[in-house]
C-alpha cells in the first residue's frame, strides 16, 4: 500500500488564486512597460523646431504641449494599456487627434474690434502627421519577448 497524505497532495496542484494573482501582476508589469516604451518612442519622434513638419511625418513641436502631455495608463478592469495625448483645454484642444489622423481643427485668435478684444474662430484642415501609430508599430514586435518568463 502506498502512503499518501492529503496535505502533500494539495501541494501538487495549482492554487488558482495564487496563479491568477501572479498572472494579473505580470500583465500589469508587461503592459505598463510596453506603454512606457510606446510613449517614449512617440515623444522622441516629435522634434522641436519652428517650421511645420511634412504631411506623413511626425509633427513638429512649437510650444512643447503635445510632447509634454503624452501619457500611458494601465486599465485593470480591461487588462489593457491606454497610450496617447491628453485632451488639452487650450485653443487647439482638438489638435492631437487631427495631427494623428488628419482632419479639421479650430484656431481661436483674438482681435480688436471697436475697442474690444473679440475671439475669432477659424477652421483649418490638417494633413495627417502620425506619431502614436508608428511608435506603437515599432514596439509591437518586442511585446512577445516581454511576456517570456513574466509569470513567476
Amino acid at each position: 500500500m502506498i502512503g499518501f497524505r492529503i496535505d502533500k497532495a494539495k501541494g501538487m496542484f495549482f492554487d488558482r488564486r495564487a496563479v491568477m494573482s501572479a498572472a494579473d501582476q505580470a500583465t500589469r508589469r508587461v503592459l505598463s512597460k510596453f506603454g512606457a516604451y510606446v510613449r517614449r518612442g512617440a515623444k522622441s519622434s516629435i522634434r522641436k523646431r519652428k517650421r511645420a513638419s511634412l504631411p506623413g511625418r511626425p509633427p513638429s513641436s512649437h510650444t512643447g504641449l503635445l510632447k509634454r502631455f503624452i501619457y500611458f495608463g494601465y486599465d485593470p478592469s480591461r487588462r489593457s494599456v491606454v497610450i496617447g495625448p491628453a485632451r488639452l483645454n487650450t485653443t487647439v484642444g482638438d489638435a492631437p487627434p487631427a495631427l494623428e489622423y488628419g482632419g479639421t481643427t479650430r484656431i481661436v485668435t483674438r482681435r480688436w474690434v471697436r475697442g474690444r478684444r473679440v475671439p475669432v474662430v477659424q477652421r483649418t484642415r490638417i494633413e495627417s502627421r502620425p506619431y502614436m501609430g508608428p511608435a506603437f508599430k515599432r514596439e509591437q514586435p518586442k511585446l512577445p519577448a516581454m511576456w517570456a518568463d513574466s509569470i513567476k
